[in-house]
């Protein structure tokens, strides 16, 4: 694959503050590249950046192989986490307004049946779900055929079929070539659409890679999940840590069998025992020690 975007040591100070601190990012053509962080970690300054809002006190940014400029904003399309569109303009109007503002774009009708907007055309933008919302913000950033997108956590606020929904039309999107780059707080989405992740915190990037490759360097044992109610050991103890989560108590381990044999002897219930593999909500807090809602 060749590289659609290229960021090197990007730095962006304000007084008193490393907001970005010399991050470097190459993104291949035609994946979905997540950037993760915990509040004030840099990745919305960072994008900014990227997308040409806001300005770098160092660093340059690379797209195609060349400093971004018109080309670059010609073919980008950005889907803003919070986007105020006009009073009273309907889905219709709204895609007619913001397609106009470019001499070559997308399809329209195609466009209207690709984000399900065709029950809603003639309907006021605000008057509309939050996922029927969501689908004509990402129609608006497609108007152009972009080559690369910028979606800024694009389903918070969305229920749980609206979430799911929206991530199908991201994975069409990049089955026809197109690059996306995804800022979530919600790590499964990251698993579940990201090629590849990069994880920043203070201003730099603390890791990056594929989410199976990380996790593998990272982790190499499981989580055993039992009810705190069948967790009656009284002061038993025991060859590993055994921590309390609210509802539930969960044991890290990489020996599953000396776990329950154990916990077997201790007389303790397995009939509510589960055992999960780790994920990247694991990863995020070992790496930084924060909840990335935080």
């Amino acid at each position: 694959m060749s590289t659609i975007l290229k960021v090197k040591h990007l730095v962006k100070h304000y007084p008193g503050v490393k907001a970005v601190n010399g991050v470097d990012l190459e993104i291949e053509q035609g994946i979905c590249f997540g950037l993760l962080g915990p509040n004030g970690a840099g990745k919305t300054t960072t994008i900014e950046m990227i997308e040409g809002i806001t300005p770098p006190t160092a660093g340059e940014i690379l797209y195609k192989g060349e400093p971004t400029g018109e080309r670059f904003r010609n073919e980008s399309g950005i889907q803003f986490q919070h986007t105020a569109l006009q009073d009273f303009l309907t889905v219709r109007e709204a895609l007619d307004m913001f397609s106009s503002f470019y001499n070559s774009h997308a399809d329209l009708d195609e466009l209207i049946r690709f984000c399900a907007l065709n029950e809603y055309l003639d309907r006021d933008n605000r008057k509309l779900s939050g996922g029927q919302r969501q689908r004509l913000l990402l129609a608006i950033a497609l108007v152009n055929d972009p080559d690369i997108m910028f979606l800024d956590e694009p389903t918070t606020g969305l229920d749980p079929q609206a979430r799911r929904n929206f991530w199908e039309l991201v994975k069409r999107i990049k089955s026809r070539g197109k690059t996306v780059i995804l800022t979530t707080h919600y790590m499964e989405e990251a698993y579940e659409l990201c090629d590849q992740i990069a994880i920043m915190d203070h201003g730099r990037i603390i890791a990056q890679g594929t989410p199976q490759r990380l996790l593998r360097e990272h982790f190499n044992d499981v989580v055993i999940q039992l009810p705190k109610e069948d967790f009656k050991v009284n002061g038993t103890p025991f060859s590993f840590e055994v921590m309390d989560k609210g509802e539930v108590m969960e044991i890290q381990t990489g020996d599953v069998n000396d776990v329950v044999k154990q916990l077997l002897a201790a007389s303790v219930s397995l009939a509510g025992l589960k055992i999960r593999s780790r994920t990247l909500d694991d990863l995020f807090l070992e790496l930084t020690g924060r909840d990335l809602r935080g």
